[in-house]
């Protein structure tokens, strides 16, 4: 049975079209999205999702109507989950873009939005399997570090292009090297390492994606008895750590395996998703 979508504050079944092919999201990126995990009619970590994305669209100049708040938002989300019977448990994406134009003749700085729910069963949550995933670094392009790269953009390519790498080598996810050769993040996930009991992740100025999951643990760690600093990685960093975890706000974190010759361990990384996983309930 079809489902329903929100654009601008109203419920469409879904295949209806709502965009034109003048779509500045479609032609340029232009705008950014959150993916939320709902349980129980309740959006996961919802302050610093719409924290982040009010922050990202004041950075991409959006003019932002009273109307559009975060109260609003949460209303159309829960109410759509309802209607699409997935309020238990679901997965939601919320996109906002910028209207029709060209590069040149914007007149129009409003967000429009479309939000979509599925069910949350679709995903993998926790950690993968007993080894943990295998990942690797992709090779062939590099994010630049300036002030949009910690923006979800719509403008997703490269982190594309990793993931089309990863499928085709049979690994569950590729990191993402910034433009001095560090890494920055996954391609959708950020980045974590244990060496000697410390916990370490890039900081947003290495061109990490500013992750939800990765803000709430550098507030809860510290709280609960960890140690967890903000320093760059290097490849050689990466694979003498002692345990390495990946996190994103649908998935929660995922331990990694296995890098190249790299085997990993994971036990901090099992206490700390059994953290995250409390702080959810």
């Amino acid at each position: 049975m079809p489902g329903y979508f929100v654009h601008n504050g109203q419920l469409f079944r879904e295949g209806k079209a709502v965009i034109s092919p003048d779509n500045r999201s479609f032609r340029y990126g232009d705008g950014l999205f959150e993916t939320m995990r709902v349980i129980n009619g309740n959006i996961l970590l919802k302050a610093l999702h719409f924290e982040r994305l009010l922050r990202g669209m004041k950075l991409l100049q959006f003019d932002i109507p009273e109307f559009f708040t975060a109260v609003q938002l949460e209303e159309d989300i829960v109410s759509l989950c309802k209607k699409n019977r997935i309020e238990d448990k679901a997965v939601v994406r919320l996109v906002v873009f910028r209207n029709d134009g060209g590069l040149y003749d914007l007149e129009d700085m409003r967000p429009n939005y479309i939000i979509q729910g599925m069910p949350l069963q679709q995903y993998p949550v926790a950690p993968t399997g007993d080894g943990g995933l295998v990942i690797d670094i992709y090779p062939d392009a590099s994010k630049a570090c300036n002030i949009f790269s910690e923006v979800k953009s719509n403008n997703f390519l490269l982190y594309v292009m990793g993931a089309m790498y990863a499928r085709q080598n049979g690994l569950g996810d590729c990191l993402i090297l910034n433009q001095y050769g560090r890494i920055a993040d996954a391609t959708i996930a950020n980045v974590f390492w244990i060496k000697n009991g410390v916990i370490h992740t890039p900081p947003i100025e290495e061109g990490c994606v500013a992750g939800v999951t990765r803000r709430f643990l550098l507030q809860q760690l510290p709280a609960a008895g960890y140690t967890i600093n903000e320093q760059p990685l290097t490849p050689d960093d990466l694979l003498s750590a002692d345990e390495v975890f990946l996190t994103n706000a649908v998935r929660g974190i995922r331990a990694v395996g296995k890098c190249r010759n790299r085997s990993y361990s994971s036990s901090l990384t099992k206490e700390i998703h059994s953290l995250l996983m409390d702080k959810w309930k």
